[in-house]
């Protein structure tokens, strides 16, 4: 085969992420961290301790992600640390991630900053999180104080990550602090409280920073039934992907909560939202009428499956995904895509692949505009604890000594050349070295 080149817009950013309870280490005012000192939280009982000690010295990941070719981190503030008691902030904890900030720019490292990644201090915990209006008036004031302080740092801006994926993990599934704690009824108090504070912290930051772009980062799923199931099995399942992955955005395009009954109206929401974060990392079944779990993980023959069952390697799927944003009419930024994978057999033809998806999309001139790898390092993996390794870097937890895997010299080469290549391929994916090239699109990963 003749060499060849896929190659991308020269304004594409090149990115990757993390997120602050995730690496900071010792966020000992966060619920996570009272969450993971009770004994089976965590699987294996791990603990985040140091986490990936970005507290003390993120310079030096940075500093990699420099290396790497790297022109986009997003990261993630953690509120605990800036309020870790109602109306009292911490003027050294803002200092440092001022630090932060400045030390991406000082590396022409543009920051995208999350206002709140899954961690809520304890003190919110207290008063019912998001369950409870009364988060709205905390939110709007925590954002503010951040504008005020860091925001001139901060041209891109997430309000709230993960929203769906918040309420599921938090009250239905009780997998997240606090466990199933008001089940069904802190799920349906905290979506409607969950978009007020979007559209607080989104008007808050349009107020004083008119020229900042503020998004939300969705976590979208494929969301099938499986092959040959029934009309109802297929309605179903359309239902539920609806539920999952549009629900939250119909409402913030349209200003009204569409679930659960209803349309109720939210002031200030109906359009919030200067571009799209789309978080994608799989497809899952669904079982209708539910056998078991209603979300299958069972795996079709012949299916790539990562690390602890999490989920199959699907790059289609993040085509699929950026078609379904189409509609919302904003800019796309892929904020989060990767996937666990501590020995590194999966994630270069998975970088090479999903990557292959966004130039198809950006071929056929759908807005994507950059690419975040998640994650620049390992971290801790919320309640999986250190058991999924996501990063580029790969981290020894107990002495803290970096080493960048194989896949993290194919996405160095990719992010220099800003392209995808057939040497590239060659030497990192020979396998799918057809399949990249000759304009199929891959629906699995072949080992």
């Amino acid at each position: 085969m003749a060499k060849a080149q896929l190659l991308f817009p020269p304004d594409f950013l090149w990115g990757t992420a993390t997120a602050a309870f995730q690496v900071e280490g010792n966020n000992t005012n966060s619920d996570w961290w009272a969450w993971e000192q009770e004994d089976g939280r965590i699987l294996h009982n791990h603990k985040s301790g140091l986490a990936s000690n970005w507290w003390a010295d993120a310079e030096q990941d940075l500093d990699a992600a420099t290396e790497m070719g790297t022109n986009a981190h997003r990261l993630s503030l953690e509120w605990s640390r800036i309020e870790p008691e109602p109306s009292v902030f911490d003027a050294a904890a803002i200092a440092r991630y001022r630090e932060i900030l400045q030390a991406m720019h000082d590396r022409d490292i543009e920051p995208m900053v999350t206002l709140h990644h899954f961690s809520n201090p304890l003190w919110l915990v207290e008063k019912g999180d998001f369950s409870s209006q009364v988060v709205v008036d905390y939110f709007q004031r925590y954002t503010a104080k951040v504008v005020d302080k860091l925001g001139d740092l901060i041209p891109k801006w997430i309000t709230i990550n993960e929203p769906m994926v918040y309420v599921f993990m938090r009250y239905l599934a009780g997998v997240f602090p606090a466990g199933k704690q008001g089940g069904w009824s802190g799920a349906l108090r905290a979506i409607p409280n969950l978009l007020c504070c979007h559209a607080a912290a989104y008007h808050t930051i349009k107020e004083k920073l008119p020229e900042a772009q503020v998004g939300v980062a969705k976590n979208m799923v494929v969301l099938q039934a499986r092959p040959g199931s029934s009309a109802l099995s297929r309605w179903g399942a359309g239902r539920l992907s609806w539920l999952f992955n549009n629900m939250w955005l119909d409402s913030v395009m349209n200003g009204r909560l569409y679930f659960p009954v209803g349309r109720r109206k939210i002031p200030n929401l109906a359009g919030s939202y200067d571009f799209l974060g789309l978080n994608y990392y799989t497809r899952f079944y669904v079982n209708l009428p539910p056998v078991g779990d209603l979300i299958s993980q069972e795996w079709e023959p012949g299916a790539v499956v990562s690390d602890g069952n999490y989920g199959e390697v699907y790059p289609i799927g993040l085509f699929q995904m950026i078609e379904a944003l189409l509609p919302y009419k904003k800019p796309i930024y892929i904020t989060e895509n990767g996937v666990p994978d501590k020995e590194d057999r999966l994630r270069s033809s998975f970088i090479m692949t999903h990557l292959r998806e966004v130039w198809r999309a950006i071929s056929f001139n759908y807005p994507v505009m950059g690419y975040y790898h998640w994650s620049l390092v390992d971290n801790f993996e919320w309640d999986r604890g250190w058991t999924q390794r996501f990063g580029l870097i790969e981290l020894d937890v107990e002495t803290q000594e970096r080493r960048l895997r194989r896949s993290g010299r194919l996405y160095q080469e990719i992010c220099h050349s800003r392209s995808l290549t057939s040497q590239q391929a060659q030497k990192y994916a020979p396998d799918l070295l057809q399949t990249i090239f000759r304009g199929e699109s891959p629906t699995q990963v072949v080992h």
